[in-house]
């Protein structure tokens, strides 16, 4: 059904359907079908992207702002059938103007409220941030560098980076906790 109703949209503009993607995976991570139709844009291999929904096409507002930003950068006009959104127009631009405008907003409310929470959190003393893995094998890491294993063999052990090896080892030595 969305095919078949954009294939008649094509019709009607004039425009010949260069390539069709149908890709299946809600809230897949990686998408490469999109990856390769966004490509084929950079390359202007398209002149138009006509999508059955916005959310076909992004998964997150930021997301979609971002592509539609780039497909006009590059001159490359997009569609969306059911929202009524067609970038090919200067009414359907800006239309994407204004959601641009929502998207930073929506940017900047999540940044304030992320420093709202550090910031009540540092006033309870609680601890905020990603918790850090590197302590939890502090006592093995010592002892397996006192041994003669190499950071990058500790590291690769216990799936950290090098350098969170490194800052344990620096930071036990600092307090005065012997390395063995």
């Amino acid at each position: 059904m969305q095919l078949s109703a954009m294939r008649a949209y094509a019709k009607r503009r004039g425009w010949k359907v260069a390539i069709e993607e149908k890709e299946v995976g809600s809230g897949a991570k990686t998408r490469p079908k999109r990856e390769e139709l966004l490509c084929a844009a950079r390359r202007r291999d398209v002149d138009a992207i006509v999508v059955w929904r916005l959310d076909r096409w992004g998964r997150s507002l930021l997301d979609l702002i971002g592509t539609l930003q780039e497909l006009y950068a590059v001159g490359v006009g997009f569609v969306s059938l059911t929202e009524a959104l067609d970038m090919t127009t200067p009414g359907g631009r800006a239309l994407a103007g204004m959601l641009a405008v929502f998207a930073e907003f929506e940017r900047d409310i999540l940044r304030d409220r992320v420093k709202a929470g550090i910031a009540q959190a540092r006033k309870e003393g609680r601890p905020h941030g990603r918790p850090a893995t590197v302590t939890q094998h502090a006592q093995e890491i010592s002892s397996l560098f006192a041994s003669g294993t190499s950071k990058r063999q500790i590291a690769s052990k216990f799936g950290i980076s090098r350098s969170s090896v490194r800052r344990m080892l620096v930071a036990r030595r600092a307090r005065g906790k012997k390395i063995a």
